[in-house]
Formats: structure tokens, C-alpha cells, sequence
């Protein structure tokens, strides 16, 4: 009586089908496919009983069910991969393009340096000149 007592008392059993199910069962009789042949990586040995083959049948469909999502993710995966690797490959066009922006960056800076060095240069050596002419003319109006 306690184990009776374990279940709920609303729940309703069929014992006539269930009776039904179990006789069918022991007695050979094949019922309805669960869902589709079987994987093709099993099959049934001979003399296993019909409870046997139908809790085997269930397992191999749940592995097989959690299989499929798992090859489902590796191609989500390769899938992501991919985009990755697209992703890598515009990044390091991207570093190569900032990398020669970069040497042109410092050849202009160089050429610049050189031009503006090259104008000091020739604004040093107008001034002197004027100061040598300058200095000259005070010379030649002394001496005039």
C-alpha cells in the first residue's frame, strides 16, 4: 500500500492499453516504427526481445538526435571560422595599407625636413651676402 500511495492520485492509466502494450510486446507482435529506420551504424540481433529492441531503438535515436545537433555546431563553427578568417585576412590588408600610409607619412616628413633645411640653408647665405654687400658699401664710402 505505501507504494501505491508514491503516486498522484490524479493520474490517469490506461491498464487496458497498457495491458495491451505489454502482451503485444511479449508476444512478438512488431508495433509502429518509432520514427524512421534505424541509423545505419545498427541494427537488431536475433533473439533480443521486442522491450529490448524498442529501449535500444529509443537510446540509439537520442544519441543520434544529440549527434546530429553536435555536427549541426561544427558547422556553425566552420561557419564562424570563416568569417574569421575573412575578417583576418581585411585586418592584415588593413595593417599592410596603414604600414605603407605610414612610409609615405615619413618619406613626406623626410622631403620637408630636406626643404626646409635647403631654405635656411639659402636664407642664411642671403643674408650674408647682403652683409657683405652692405658691409662693402660702408667700406667704399669711408674711403671715398
Amino acid at each position: 500500500m505505501a507504494n501505491i500511495e508514491r503516486f498522484p492520485r490524479n493520474m490517469a492509466v490506461d491498464l487496458a492499453k497498457l495491458e495491451a502494450d505489454v502482451t503485444a510486446a511479449s508476444a512478438g507482435a512488431a508495433p509502429p516504427p518509432l520514427s524512421g529506420p534505424l541509423p545505419d551504424y545498427v541494427e537488431h540481433r536475433e533473439g533480443v526481445s521486442r522491450v529490448g529492441q524498442l529501449t535500444a531503438e529509443a537510446v540509439v535515436r537520442d544519441y543520434e538526435a544529440a549527434a546530429k545537433e553536435i555536427e549541426a555546431m561544427g558547422t556553425e563553427l566552420i561557419s564562424a571560422a570563416k568569417k574569421c578568417e575573412a575578417m583576418t585576412a581585411e585586418v592584415h590588408t588593413t595593417i599592410a595599407f596603414m604600414r605603407d600610409t605610414a612610409a609615405s607619412y615619413r618619406e613626406e616628413a623626410k622631403r620637408i625636413f630636406k626643404r626646409i633645411e635647403e631654405c635656411a640653408l639659402f636664407t642664411e647665405d642671403v643674408r650674408k651676402t647682403c652683409e657683405t654687400v652692405k658691409r662693402r658699401m660702408m667700406e667704399d664710402r669711408s674711403i671715398a
